[in-house]
């Protein structure tokens, strides 16, 4: 089966909800086989996160309770795209000086990804963050946020264990961990042509 014939056309745009944060969509769909359906899902502006990295490898994060989940939980500092010229870096920017306080000097993506393609559009950027300084958080009036700095192998051992159940916040950290068990591989290679060639 080739590809295109798996693309769904989309007949009619219907909004079912339109939140502060979020819409809800039950669009009508013409299907490859020429059949109608309505797909439901949420229309989202995107997202970022950050991976705040400090100069001894230690990680900032955040705890804060998630309403939907009933949980309290540890995550990296996050937050939706607000205007349509809000690009993911700004925002990256804005969320780690409101949610922790700390500003960077170098910001770096480390990817893009849908979290829940089955039902939502969104899109969320993850970036790290170095060079960090401290400063006085903002977080919005309904944020209610503690800051958490901890080494980043407490982190991914919180992870492993399931602790941390947060999908951007497991990405992110196994990401950044598979980057710098890469480097030191690549080290050790380069430290041991080095030395044949001596």
């Amino acid at each position: 089966m080739k590809n295109k014939t798996l693309r769904e056309k989309r007949r009619k745009r219907v909004e079912v909800f339109s939140g502060r944060a979020v819409n809800f969509r039950a669009d009508s769909v013409l299907l490859p086989n020429g059949k109608t359906v309505t797909r439901e899902f949420m229309d989202h502006p995107g997202a970022v996160a950050v991976l705040p990295i400090m100069d001894n490898g230690d990680i900032i994060m955040v705890r804060q309770y998630r309403y939907p989940v009933g949980r309290i939980t540890l995550e990296i500092p996050a937050g939706k795209l607000h205007r349509r010229n809000d690009t993911p870096l700004k925002r990256a920017r804005a969320e780690l000086r409101e949610e922790t306080g700390y500003t960077s000097s170098s910001f770096r993506p480390i990817m893009s990804f849908w979290p829940a393609a089955a039902f939502s559009n969104e899109i969320l950027h993850i970036f790290t963050a170095s060079g960090l300084k401290p400063g006085k958080a903002s977080p919005d009036e309904d944020e209610f946020i503690r800051t958490v700095r901890m080494p980043f192998g407490k982190a991914y051992a919180l992870a492993e264990r399931g602790e941390i159940r947060d999908a951007k916040t497991l990405l992110a950290l196994l990401a950044y961990k598979i980057r710098t068990e890469k480097k030191k591989i690549r080290g050790i290679r380069g430290l041991r042509q080095s030395e044949s060639c001596g």
